[in-house]
């Protein structure tokens, strides 16, 4: 039995709600369900948010990163093409390349010296025949048997995306169209310029990050620099696009001036706090400009497992979610520009970098929160959440008062786990 069908057998005992408006809390907390997402989800036929084309530029240039706990390296070569291989020494499992981001003309392992291309093939062994007619490698050994796993590829809009299941669905069947569109909204036609990155430890499982993400309930009232500055209010012009097997999300909201005016009354009779006595020395902070010619100005769009694309405002960013432990994971931000911004346009999605990341004026709740609900189901593993805003379906909405997208998060989950699935009442669809 593989691996993966082991994982998922060991999870077949598990009983989860009929429902998914209910998700329990040992999800979050177990090791051995930490353990068979690594086979289930990340070895499993997914698409991971690997790195951008931009940053293999030139040939020699790699990237070290990760799908789940699975290092791998990704490349471009001299003829072009970009590939991506385990991280792994294929002679007794050292990393083969230790620094995130670098320019090399191959790989050696420091281990014992063994040598790899740059698409991953073996092609040199430190004293392969021995020395002096004794020792070494014996006759039959062939270097072509002895490389890392290769990694299927796909390159959206400079996105490259790597999966360890060569099962996988083609890119455009797995994320659909309509976030395909998404993703040429912000990206098509332009190339983009890293500006920085940062490297966030959160407190918490990263299926709790991913929730966040995709729960457009909570951002205008968790957050309340959106709300202070009108950058994001639920009764703004906007929606939420689920995709057809529920694992991808757009959030969205646009400029709606009339709305404005109501947003205030709107907040204060919900008894939610929505202004801040607090104001900015340098309002030009929140000033933009229209990035691609709509009013459009917050999108968070997310592909399952692990990746986030974000335009809030004009600070566009990838975001990279890594699992590394039960109740440890990784967040890997990179700002992005573009070739053809003038010097007025990047200034102002440098200012505006300072509204995300791990201190941002916006996400340095989202760091936070996750580790407050880690704590908070310490000792309730026999209880469940509840996602009832917005029904029970995991559909596209008008409404970002729904908690839609988390579904369909959830309804990709359990069926690619394997759980069965218990009597709860409710459509579960």
């Amino acid at each position: 039995m593989a691996d993966g069908n082991r994982a998922a057998s060991a999870m077949a005992g598990r009983s989860w709600p009929r429902s998914l408006t209910e998700v329990p809390y040992w999800v979050f907390q177990e090791e051995e369900v930490y353990r068979a997402e690594q086979e289930n989800i990340f070895h499993g036929p997914f698409w991971s948010y690997l790195c951008l084309e931009a940053e293999l530029a030139e040939p020699g240039d790699f990237c070290a990163t990760f799908i789940g706990e699975q290092p791998v390296l990704v490349t471009r070569d001299h003829d072009g093409q970009i590939y991506a291989f385990e991280n792994r020494c294929a002679h007794r499992g050292a990393l083969i390349a230790m620094e995130h981001y670098g320019h090399t003309r191959d790989f050696t392992c420091v281990y014992h010296a063994w040598t790899y291309n740059l698409q991953g093939d073996l092609t040199g062994v430190a004293f392969e025949e021995g020395i002096n007619g004794k020792g070494g490698m014996g006759k039959d050994f062939c270097k072509a048997a002895h490389s890392p796993r290769r990694l299927r590829l796909a390159n959206v809009h400079g996105l490259i995306f790597g999966s360890l299941d060569n099962d996988v669905p083609e890119i455009e069947e797995y994320l659909g169209q309509e976030i395909l569109d998404r993703i040429e909204r912000v990206l098509g036609g332009r190339k983009p310029v890293v500006l920085g990155r940062f490297t966030q430890e959160l407190p918490n499982n990263w299926k709790l990050y991913m929730e966040n993400v995709k729960d457009s309930y909570h951002a205008s009232i968790l957050h309340l620099f959106f709300t202070t500055f009108g950058l994001n209010k639920l009764n703004q012009k906007g929606g939420i696009i689920v995709s057809e097997n529920g694992g991808h999300h757009v959030s969205w909201s646009a400029i709606n001036r009339e709305a404005e005016a109501k947003a205030a009354s709107t907040y204060k009779d919900q008894n939610i706090r929505s202004d801040s006595e607090y104001q900015l020395q340098d309002p030009s902070l929140v000033d933009s400009f229209s990035e691609v010619g709509d009013d459009i100005t917050l999108q968070i769009l997310s592909v399952s497992p692990g990746f986030v694309l974000q335009q809030i405002q004009n600070s566009i960013a990838v975001r990279q979610v890594l699992p590394t432990g039960v109740d440890t994971t990784s967040l890997n931000w990179t700002y992005l520009g573009f070739e053809d911004d003038t010097e007025k346009q990047q200034l102002t999605r440098m200012k505006q970098s300072n509204l995300v990341g791990p201190a941002g004026y916006v996400s340095m709740e989202d760091g936070a929160i996750g580790g407050f609900v880690q704590r908070g189901i310490a000792g309730a593993s026999s209880e469940s959440a509840t996602l009832q805003m917005g029904g029970d379906q995991a559909v596209s909405s008008e409404s970002r008062v729904t908690e839609a997208s988390i579904r369909g998060f959830w309804k990709v989950y359990r069926e690619a786990m394997g759980f069965s699935i218990g009597e709860t009442e409710g459509a579960g669809k």
